[in-house]
This record gives C-alpha cells, structure tokens and sequence, in this order.
C-alpha cells in the first residue's frame, strides 16, 4: 500500500501548489497522505475541505524545525489539530523566527552587494512560508547566480554566509506542541544528521522524554542498510515508524510521491492511527 507522510507544497518550499500535490497523490493511488510543510499548515488547510472521498485518507502535517544539542533537526507532526492553542502557539513562534531570521539573511547578503535581498525573496515567496529557497529564487532571477544550486553552494548553504539557524525553539518545546494538540511527533530523516550512533540514541532519548513516539524509517531515496539501521533503532528504543518521500518537485535526483510501505515485524507503523481498521500499514 502506497502512503506518504512527508511532502511539501508551494505553502513552503515545494513547487506543486496544495491542490496539484493532493491530486498527484490521487493519481498515484496513495492511500494515506500528509502535506507536511516546514512550520506551517497553509498547505494542508487549503486543501482540508476539498480531500473528503473514501479513496485518501488526509492527515492534518507539519514540520518544524527546531535545536538540538546545537544542532537543527526536523520534527514531523501528524494528526494534530491544527486550531488547538498549542498548536497556534508553535506556529506563531516559527513564524516570527522565520521572518526574524530572514531579516537576518537579507542584511548578510546585503553585505555582500547583493541590494534588495530581503525585499526580493518577500516577492518571491507570496503568500508562501519566507524560506532559503525564496532568496535562491530572487538570487537566479537576478541573474546573481545561475541556478539553485549555485544559490546554495556559494551563499545559502550549511556553514555559508545565509545559512542562519539561531531563532529556531528547541526540541523539547515543539515535540510538546505537537502531542499536546493530540498529533503524533515523528524524527524526521534521522541519518540526515549524520549522528554517531551514540548522539543519535541521546536524540531519541530526549525526544521521547518530550512526548515523541515514532521515527521515519523511510524518508526519500534510501537504501537498504540505511533502513536496516534505522530498524535496529526503532527495536532498541520502542518507537513507531512512518514514511514519507520528503517530496519538493519533480526531478530526476529527487523521489516521487508515494512510499510503498509495511512496516517490519515488531514495529509499529503510525498509518495505524489514521487509517480504518484492517486498512493499516
């Protein structure tokens, strides 16, 4: 069975619109679907209305970014409800530190000749989450740089002049934000990180004291022993998995929609909490 717990939209940084990625999910034959966009809902709240058949289930998403052991990490919420103060709290403090954080990012480019960043990447992102990938796109069309990638390579990149990542709450607050609106918190792309085994079991060991239960098992392409680690982790530490493609766009370096997924035996697949009974992954 095809499910997708991690997706992205135009509300962030995807490149489908909410309505174009609920129907290529459709198309696919995904049965269980969460547009997750990085710290905000808008993509799943502009589609909630027009998903109800019995052909998808529709999960309320997000992800949040957040710190950890100072570092930033991805945490997934799933099945929350999306108007609970808690929820409206997270959403409201992520918001400012993205703008807060942008601000940032426009001054440093600025520094570097590059006038009207700020500016330019507000007109880019619309009504969008303001991201990285807003600058990317103002950066291109300036004729700055000459792609994306170029983008983040020289600028915007991890260690590079708009690589900005201090306004971030920390792990403990938005794990609890999530559970606290009766959503499931889930680490997003563990081996992203790339963790020693021993900071990454320091991870999960906090994020399960805040309230976290699961753990994506299959995130994008992965290969086969990346999954049997990541298994081994789950075993040890008792906690759920999920899947998801982490898809932004179409590309041929990047997944598709849909994770034809089962979890292994012992585990737990939070499918389960949103799908009919007998139905579940």
């Amino acid at each position: 069975m095809l499910i997708d717990f991690h997706t992205h939209s135009s509300a962030s940084d995807g490149e489908l619109s909410p309505g174009d990625l609920l129907a290529r999910a459709r198309e696919r034959g995904i049965r269980a679907f969460a547009i997750t966009d990085h710290d905000t809902v808008g993509g799943y709240l502009a589609v909630r209305d027009s998903a109800l058949d019995n052909t998808m289930t529709l999960v309320s998403g997000v992800e949040f970014s957040c710190r950890w052991s100072g570092v930033t990490v991805h945490i997934v919420g799933l099945g929350m409800e999306v108007e609970h103060p808690a929820m409206q709290e997270g959403l409201d403090r992520l918001a400012g530190a993205r703008l807060e954080r942008a601000a940032k990012i426009g001054a440093r480019l600025e520094k570097l000749g590059f006038a009207g960043a700020l500016a330019g990447a507000e007109a880019e992102a619309g009504d969008s989450q303001l991201g990285r990938p807003h600058f990317a796109a103002w950066m291109v069309a300036q004729g700055h740089v000459g792609d994306f990638n170029e983008a983040f390579d020289k600028y915007l990149g991890q260690g590079k002049t708009g690589d900005v990542k201090a306004f971030w709450p920390e792990l403990e607050e938005v794990t609890r934000w999530i559970v606290d609106a009766g959503g499931t918190a889930i680490i997003a792309h563990p081996l992203k990180y790339k963790f020693t085994r021993t900071k990454l079991q320091r991870l999960v060991l906090d994020f399960k004291q805040a309230g976290g239960s699961a753990l994506e098992l299959v995130n994008g392409r992965q290969n086969p022993e990346q999954t049997a680690t990541l298994r081994r982790l789950a075993l040890e530490c008792d906690l759920a998995v999920s899947a998801g493609s982490d898809f932004h766009r179409d590309s041929s370096f990047g997944p598709d929609l849909g994770v034809e997924f089962r979890a292994p035996e012992g585990l737990d697949c939070v499918s389960r909490r949103f799908l009919p009974a007998g139905g579940a992954a």
